[in-house]
């Protein structure tokens, strides 16, 4: 049990951070599109990444020096190109919260979007690979450690994506749009700049 709660403190600690993958979250649980499964895609990918680090993938990246350039430019790159399409939607505005319950973006878009935000940015191999990886190699019994962080990121991730419909007044007006997606925007450059330098 004390394994489980380190992992689940640890693994809470680095996700609680507002960074692409949970402004992306938090934009598609206020827009009510594909709640449950953007929460899941993200809580998956966690789990996977914490599993491959726990059983010693850390070693491995570690051991390519080139894997982590490679991942750092392109996640940057994409990054740019997420942030320049929300400084875009905040330009050009006229969003409000639709709330007839149709959703607008396809569930394809929508999978497509959440798993380029998780797999192609170098900081969540260095959170769940290479940190919680090294982390649980203290542990004795590392799989409670695993299961601890991972249910952190379930938990973690259907709270914000549905935790978001509280704020579903606010966004019902427009301008709210135009400084969420400025936010989101600024984040992503934030953390493209953070992975160039």
């Amino acid at each position: 049990m004390q394994a489980a709660l380190a992992g689940f403190a640890l693994g809470f600690s680095l996700i609680l951070a507002i960074g692409a993958q949970n402004a992306f979250v938090l934009r598609q649980g206020i827009r009510r599109e594909h709640v449950f499964a953007t929460c899941l895609a993200c809580a998956v990918s966690d789990a996977l990444l914490i599993a491959a680090g726990v059983a010693g993938f850390g070693a491995m990246a570690e051991a390519l020096p080139w894997l982590e350039t490679i991942m750092r430019y392109g996640g940057a790159v994409f990054l740019f190109w997420y942030g320049l399409k929300n400084f875009l939607a905040a330009w050009r505005g006229g969003e409000a919260l639709d709330t007839s319950g149709v959703a607008r973006a396809s569930l394809k878009g929508v999978l497509t979007t959440v798993m380029m935000l998780t797999w192609l940015n170098p900081h969540v191999y260095l959170d769940t690979v290479v940190l919680l990886g090294s982390i649980s190699a203290q542990w004795d019994d590392k799989l409670s450690f695993a299961i601890g962080a991972m249910s952190s990121s379930f938990i973690f991730f259907f709270a914000l994506g549905y935790g978001a419909r509280f704020l579903t007044p606010v966004f019902a007006k427009p301008a709210s749009w135009r400084v969420l997606d400025v936010f989101v925007g600024l984040t992503m450059w934030a953390i493209a700049l953070n992975l160039v330098l």
